[in-house]
């Protein structure tokens, strides 16, 4: 018998939705609707940039199982709340739904290639592929709302990214960008949203069957985008989280139709995909609540033919390289600092340094949220060091290191104590690159940004 909270859930969703899932689910349909009872899952991905497994399960208290289909990814409790904790402002972890942690995976990243995140707002897929490719190769995310893309931002910047650049374009001016320049291509699309029905009230109130025949043409041009900018013999994965046959089967087999040098390709992880509880129909993949402790998503990988067609795509380097000049002071500051030597090219904006990917070709013409990794700014004399830098370094790093035992007190803005005279310092939680101070005397001068203070 269907029990009040039950009616209630079921009552909330579109009664189109309800009819088509009936007919598409049949017997299946009930075990569906009761998933509406049950209380959703919630997941985190630990950062391999930033923190071990052994150090993550041991000071991260709130996680409970693994997600079988995540590497990093595991479940937590929810009343620990561990997005407020300082480990999540130190981007040890990324919250991120389960099922969402699926994408990733299936595009198989492994470090040196060159990625492209084309729909990549708030950041979760791009992190993941960030911490597949352990600042070796180049990720470049993309967001086509300003707003979002500076979430995307700042979500990299958290997580310690050293190798991505983020863009705020449109897929077609990608295409126009990056003809066959990436071995990756993630294409996480916008969608009706139906499979985030149990966790997002916006998402039942913005459905409808127009709104899905919308999605599904939107997909199509993403698509046919995405396939400009990868390269012959590279792999592209198409994800969304709805269950509507128009945005997932049918706008696979109408890229498919349209583009005759792309096949499924199935990926390696297949049979494990299959162990956790994912539905495979022709090399697609469905994720389903009432099957895994997951939301609702799909997934296909799809490999680009290697064509006999030469083409010769002339790349413009980056511009606004630094000068011998220009990196005086950061150089004086990286003897004093660090014990480790930055790769990449140095350019300039105004008197910030940034530190890019060698395989990043020019930005001009391009929105540019993020131009690599800020390093900081030269000020009067002296270089003065970006939180973002502070938060791409590991502690191993940097000569001069505090782990905070009071680490509210750093976090809102509070000096602290230290064992050196002088010098920049890199602050850590549960050894966890935080933020910068300065030494002087014993004590070290706060430099958490004060936007961040609590």
């Amino acid at each position: 018998m269907v029990g009040s909270k039950l009616t209630e859930e079921i009552m909330r969703l579109p009664v189109d939705f309800i009819n088509r899932m009936k007919d598409k689910l049949g017997d299946e349909y009930e075990a569906f609707e009761r998933s509406y009872e049950e209380e959703r899952a919630y997941g985190l991905r630990y950062n391999p940039l930033k923190i071990s497994r052994e150090n993550f399960e041991k000071v991260v208290l709130a996680i409970t199982d693994k997600v079988k289909w995540a590497k990093e990814g595991y479940y937590y409790n929810p009343s620990l709340q561990p997005g407020k904790a300082p480990l999540h402002e130190a981007g040890a972890y990324y919250i991120q739904e389960p099922s969402a942690m699926s994408a990733a995976e299936l595009l198989e990243v492994v470090p040196g290639e060159v990625v492209c995140d084309l729909c990549a707002a708030p950041g979760g897929k791009s992190t993941q592929l960030a911490g597949k490719l352990m600042n070796e190769g180049m990720l470049v995310s993309n967001e086509f709302y300003s707003s979002r893309a500076k979430i995307l931002s700042q979500n990299i910047e958290r997580m310690g990214v050293r190798n991505a650049v983020v863009l705020n374009e449109s897929t077609d001016s990608m295409k126009d960008a990056f003809p066959e320049f990436f071995d990756k291509v993630m294409v996480d699309a916008p969608c009706s949203g139906e499979g985030m029905f149990r966790k997002d009230d916006i998402a039942i109130e913005e459905w409808s069957l127009s709104n899905v025949e919308m999605c599904a043409k939107r997909q199509a041009e993403i698509l046919d985008n995405a396939a400009k900018i990868l390269k012959p013999g590279g792999a592209m994965v198409y994800s969304t989280c709805t269950f509507s046959d128009e945005e997932n089967e049918d706008t696979v087999a109408a890229f498919l139709e349209r583009n005759k040098d792309f096949e499924i390709e199935k990926p390696s992880i297949h049979e494990k995909l299959l162990e956790a509880g994912f539905t495979e129909r022709d090399g697609m993949y469905r994720l389903w609540p009432h099957k895994l402790k997951g939301e609702g998503h799909f997934a296909v990988r799809f490999k680009k033919k290697v064509s006999d067609e030469a083409r010769n795509y002339k790349r413009k380097p980056m511009e606004n390289l630094a000068k011998k000049q220009d990196l005086k002071y950061y150089e004086e500051f990286a003897v004093k600092t660090l014990n480790t030597e930055l790769k990449g090219n140095f350019i300039m904006f105004g008197e910030s340094i940034y530190l890019v990917p060698e395989e990043m070709i020019s930005l001009k013409g391009l929105k540019v949220e993020r131009a690599g990794l800020k390093l900081g700014m030269n000020k009067k004399n002296r270089f003065e060091p970006d939180h973002a830098l502070a938060l791409a370094l590991n502690p191993t790093e940097v000569k001069q290191v505090v782990e905070a035992t009071d680490i509210e007190k750093y976090l809102k803005g509070d000096v602290i104590e230290c064992e050196y005279d002088n010098g920049w310092t890199l602050v850590t939680t549960d050894n966890v690159s935080i933020g910068w101070g300065k030494a002087t005397n014993g004590v070290l001068k706060n430099h958490y940004p004060k936007g961040l203070r609590r």
